[in-house]
């Protein structure tokens, strides 16, 4: 799995699959109902930590052989869940289609990015989000609409209801395409100067306590460039954790603990990972 999550932390999914079609999705949920075998999905695997044992799953991978982008009308966009986001941002471009600039550099796809109703720069997928298209734990096709996917901080239906993201749908809104380059340059521009992108990590580790930052938090406890193994709290963001690049899951996640106990202890303040973790 370290060949596939930002990361590069994880060992062997017991079964990996690599479906092309929404109908194939649902075969790989139903025989796995049948055989009684645990399944979990991953895009691009941006927001996730897995146990350095693997996974004792079959893998459904949604990547590039599930990644169409279109323009349904004037001002919708549908991305199968395999699409990065970067790409529906650059269809938006194209189109002279605004609202999703802040999405641009979030090195996500567009499933995992409605799954955890991903957002940067003060926007948010729930922004522009209204319908996602899913295959549900029976195997059997449906959609969710508007306020029934439960889109708030970095949470949505779908965490609960055991169903896989197929496709999203964005309803953006027509604006001057030198406007629209010049946000989606401007928000490249801060990630590329404040965040370590040269380093292999899953993105923003805690979420925002309400009333703080998290890496204004941990900067201020003293943890910049606090490390355990090959992790490391980064020294050019403090809200980073980053794999230097011999990182194992348990190094992380001793990491993040000394991280959120020395916060708790100085601050008074409880972090919450972000990143998911899997085993």
């Amino acid at each position: 799995m370290s060949a596939h999550t930002t990361f590069k932390i994880g060992g062997p999914a017991r079964v990996m699959a690599f479906p092309k079609s929404e109908d194939e999705i649902a075969l790989i949920i139903k025989k796995c109902n049948e055989l009684s075998k645990r399944y979990i999905v991953v895009g691009n695997g941006s927001n996730l930590l897995v146990d350095d044992g693997g996974i004792d799953a079959v893998v459904i991978a949604l990547g590039k052989d599930f990644s169409e982008v279109k323009l349904v009308d004037d001002t919708t966009i549908f991305a199968q869940a395999g699409a990065q986001l970067m790409k529906v941002c650059r269809v938006a471009l194209e189109n002279e289609l605004g609202g999703l600039e802040f999405a641009y550099g979030i090195p996500g796809s567009c499933g995992g990015g409605a799954f955890m109703n991903a957002g940067a720069y003060g926007g948010e997928l729930r922004d522009v989000v209204f319908r996602c298209e899913h295959i549900d734990k029976n195997g059997e096709k449906g959609f969710l609409l508007g306020e029934d996917m439960k889109l708030s901080y970095r949470h949505s239906a779908y965490y609960d209801n055991g169903c896989v993201i197929t496709g999203v749908y964005f309803k953006l809104k027509k604006a001057d395409a030198q406007e629209i380059k010049a946000k989606m340059d401007d928000f490249m521009l801060r990630r590329k100067t404040k965040q370590p992108l040269e380093y292999p990590s899953a993105g923003s580790t805690f979420k925002r306590p309400q009333g703080y930052f998290a890496g204004a938090l941990i900067e201020e406890c003293g943890l910049k460039g606090c490390s355990v193994g090959g992790a490391q709290v980064s020294t050019k963001h403090a809200g980073f954790v980053i794999n230097t690049g011999s990182a194992t899951c348990n190094d992380v996640l001793s990491l993040c603990k000394k991280v959120a106990d020395t916060v708790k202890a100085q601050k008074g303040v409880d972090l919450e990972m972000e990143i998911r973790v899997t085993r």
